[in-house]
């Protein structure tokens, strides 16, 4: 056993140092660069590659087969009726398919990203305002593994007026750097999206995080795509409707999504770290109620 252990550490040093003690910047501009380059050779020849190391790719759950590029397929769309949304009203899905993380109780403004690795609710969301509302209220981590369907959805029938976007570094967010960067989340490159509903007292908000070779968020409802090289305002105002399960944007590659929400909320059954959870299955439920 002693020895399994020591392997298994030696596996997390070695990924990590080969994931983190890089150049994470300029590896993340040149695979922005490399997975636009539209060759039909170099896109089977990437894909082939990528499918040694991610053994759970599933192409054969895209809408189409053939790519123009590495990002063509990492941004694929899936088949119609793969992802069936839970429509009871008081359901909250899942906005992406996912390895469940941390998740729990917020302890006054206090999450953790990893077990003794906490973080305040402030540093990772720069609103005072918005930060009381999810005070004592429910968050969960929901990792994107780069195998995954990249694309996230409104996991409730809500309308966004603002997208806040915060520059930051490139760290992986695996967990074998979440145990040993301490507040990771709160130095990557994020956006913060509060999704407005008819129930006031009800409120959740996403923040898509960004990772070494992604760093790129692209929301369907604004022009410009938010990336290492974005210049523009921090807060970005928008108009957008959203029913539950309609798609909202897609990362690059794979990234995380945190998920905050208001203290009324309470996790479905089978909400477990470490299990695979899809878009569009009941993430959280909560007694709703509606002002005129």
């Amino acid at each position: 056993m002693n020895t399994r252990v020591q392997s298994l550490s030696k596996r997390e040093q070695l990924n990590f140092l080969l994931t983190n003690r890089i150049p994470r910047r300029w590896l993340t501009f040149f695979m922005g660069w490399y997975s636009q380059i539209q060759s039909p050779l170099l896109t089977k020849f990437s894909i082939w590659l990528w499918s040694l190391f991610a053994e759970d790719l599933r192409l054969q759950d895209a809408k189409k087969q053939h790519f123009t590029s590495l990002g063509d397929c990492f941004t694929r769309e899936l088949k119609d009726g793969l992802r069936p949304i839970a429509k009871h009203p008081e359901r909250v899905i899942s906005p992406c398919d996912a390895i469940i993380g941390e998740h729990g109780d917020i302890q006054g403004t206090q999450v953790f990203q990893a077990k003794g690795f906490p973080y305040d609710i402030n540093e990772l969301i720069p609103n005072l305002h918005m930060n009381h509302k999810y005070r004592n209220g429910k968050y969960i981590t929901l990792r994107l593994k780069s195998s995954m369907y990249h694309r996230f959805h409104a996991p409730v029938d809500c309308s966004v007026s603002m997208v806040t976007y915060i520059s930051g570094d490139t760290w992986n967010v695996n967990p074998v750097a979440l145990k040993r960067i301490e507040k990771l989340f709160c130095k990557n490159e994020r956006a913060v999206v509060e999704l407005h509903s008819n129930h006031p007292t009800s409120c959740i908000a996403l923040v898509p995080v960004a990772a070494i070779l992604v760093a790129s968020m692209k929301f369907n409802f604004l022009p410009q795509v938010l990336d290492l090289k974005y210049q523009g305002p921090n807060n970005i105002p928008c108009d957008a409707q959203f029913n539950k399960g309609d798609e909202m944007g897609y990362f690059q590659h794979g990234s995380t999504i945190i998920l905050f929400a208001t203290s009324n909320y309470q996790f479905c059954e089978g909400i477990e770290k470490g299990k695979l959870i899809k878009m569009g299955q009941p993430l959280l439920t909560g007694h709703l109620t509606s002002f005129p």
